[in-house]
């Protein structure tokens, strides 16, 4: 009876641990079809396996946090932890104590021992995220703890031995920054052994349609409500925009959308600005606005039609059939988006 009650609570416990797990990855996944989200899953793919450090660049926004915990979960590292660093919210007087750990005493207020972050991945990854804003004084410490996987808690006199891989992220150009002396040039070339860039949302617009649904999807199971649909009016804003704060930016204005559209469908009116001005355009404006409506069109069509290629397997003749057009029309459209014809 003990065996069977220890094994149910046992079973109990894996249940809730991979529930806890998708409610955390919900949400953390990088979506899309385009070819540029494609080769960076290659990437990621090519990257994970071995110990080699990475450095992902990329836009605020872009989602350079979602490359990171992939990269671990492919690698040899994966059943060990994977600590996460956000190097610009950490104040600088406590990113030292945070990485390195503390001994008791070594400051006011260190009233025990404390586990740096660097420790606490023994084994496994650290992710510090946006690099970029670390004192140049830290960046001495990290190089170190690449260049000889040891650490020094502050206040501490004794090295410790640590085994850790490290992946970093920055939104700065840190060539730039090595140039204005921000930036340490070992540290760079320690970290840069596999760079990773991750695409600007404008770059892959044909991605949009499916964060929109992914984001709606989302939002709307927690808060509760039925999904709601985009009208084709309102989806031809959204590839019109060109999301100067990439995914970020996008999946904020769907959850506001999802919270505040009383309807089922989400139509123009229902769109603020600045993916849909408010005020009637006149003069130059009304020239500004055609010439936006002339490229959401486009951006919808190329958009369209690469989801239906990808949806037939990149059969051009069921495609077109599908669309209801002639296969030399399709190739014409083809053409004109940019879209290279699959060979048969």
């Amino acid at each position: 009876l003990l065996a069977a009650s220890r094994a149910l609570e046992h079973s109990r416990l894996e249940r809730e641990n991979r529930a806890l797990r998708e409610q955390l990855d919900r949400g953390q996944q990088i979506v899309g079809k385009s070819a540029l989200i494609e080769e960076l899953r290659g990437q990621i793919a090519v990257a994970a396996p071995p110990n080699g450090r990475v450095l992902i660049h990329g836009e605020n926004g872009a989602g350079k946090e979602l490359v990171a915990p992939p990269i671990h979960a492919q690698s040899t590292r994966r059943d060990a932890p994977f600590v996460e660093v956000n190097c610009a919210a950490m104040p600088e007087e406590l990113i030292e104590s945070e990485l390195f750990g503390h001994e008791r005493g070594a400051f006011t207020g260190a009233v025990a021992r404390h586990r740096g972050k660097f420790e606490a991945a023994n084994g496994g990854t650290i992710f510090l995220d946006e690099i970029g804003d670390m004192s140049l004084k830290t960046q001495a410490k990290v190089l170190r703890g690449l260049e000889e996987q040891a650490l020094e808690p502050v206040g501490g006199k004794e090295t410790l031995q640590v085994d850790v891989r490290v992946l970093a992220a920055s939104n700065q150009d840190l060539k730039e920054q090595i140039a204005q002396g921000r930036f340490r040039e070992d540290l760079y070339y320690r970290l840069a052994v596999i760079p990773i860039e991750v695409p600007a949302l404008r770059k892959r617009k044909e991605d949009i349609p499916g964060l929109v649904s992914y984001f709606i999807a989302l939002f709307s199971a927690q808060n509760g409500k039925r999904a709601k649909t985009v009208s084709v009016e309102a989806l031809a804003y959204f590839l019109a925009y060109d999301w100067p704060g990439n995914v970020r930016e996008l999946r904020n204005m769907v959850e506001r959308l999802v919270i505040m559209t009383p309807r089922d469908v989400i139509g123009p009116e229902d769109l603020p600005p600045p993916l849909r001005p408010k005020e009637p355009a006149s003069g130059a404006e009304e020239i500004q606005r055609e010439k936006t409506l002339k490229e959401a069109r486009d951006a919808f069509g190329r958009a369209f039609i690469l989801a239906e290629l990808r949806a037939h397997e990149g059969n051009v003749t069921r495609t077109a059939e599908k669309l209801g057009i002639e296969r030399s029309h399709l190739y014409r459209k083809l053409k004109s988006y940019g879209i290279t014809p699959p060979k048969s």
